[in-house]
């Protein structure tokens, strides 16, 4: 088990490209750890790897809460990230896992029961969508607490992370159906003031 690793999920951020809107995410990712984010999930499909690397080592080198790349586990590796997050369609997580140091945390989406398996192996799963998303197209069908509860169940202990939509008043419903935390975008990301908008979620994590 990775150190810390309850701590780490207890509210992600998940950046994205197009909320973003040609903003620094690095300032917007520092306010909102001030708001109590705890792990910084860097996911920017529009940026090329050296973009993202470099984008990677200067949130390593500002913030102290761990750093998560998605999808690209050479990028992470390169930028001494804490972790990657992988899809249903990235590398297996067995072959990241041979190639990662001890300690490396490795996320996998898992929203269907058909990617369970794929899912096995990981440190933590992202469950979603818990509602519908404009951030993810390809997000599958919304979950909701039902589904949700239904996908924890199938993680056997592997922690879950509630992802896609979910808004601060959905953190309670996550943690009841059996949830590590919540992974936030544009709950964040689309607030004028992202610090205050990460620690609203932090009223019902209290």
């Amino acid at each position: 088990m990775v150190p810390n690793l309850a701590a780490t999920l207890r509210l992600m951020l998940v950046t994205d490209d197009a909320l973003l809107k040609g903003r620094d995410p690095v300032p917007l990712c520092r306010a909102a750890v001030r708001g109590g984010v705890t792990c910084i999930e860097l996911r920017l499909k529009r940026a090329g790897p050296r973009e993202l690397l470099a984008v990677a080592r200067i949130l390593i080198a500002e913030l102290k809460t761990p750093v998560l790349i998605n999808d690209r586990l050479d990028v992470a590796l390169a930028a001494g990230a804490a972790g990657v997050h992988l899809g249903p369609d990235d590398m297996p997580v067995s072959a990241a896992r041979a190639a990662a140091p001890g300690g490396f945390i490795i996320g996998a989406s898992v929203g269907t029961p058909d990617e369970v398996a794929g899912g096995r192996g990981a440190d933590y799963w992202g469950v979603g969508p818990w509602r519908v998303t404009s951030t993810k197209a390809d997000a599958g069908p919304t979950l909701g607490p039902d589904g949700f509860r239904a996908i924890v169940r199938s993680a056997q202990g592997t922690p879950c992370v509630a992802i896609g939509g979910v808004k601060p008043g959905d953190v309670l419903s996550v943690h009841a159906a059996g949830g590590a935390g919540v992974a936030v975008a544009s709950g964040i990301l689309g607030s004028p003031d992202v610090e205050a908008a990460a620690r609203a979620y932090l009223v019902g994590l209290a």
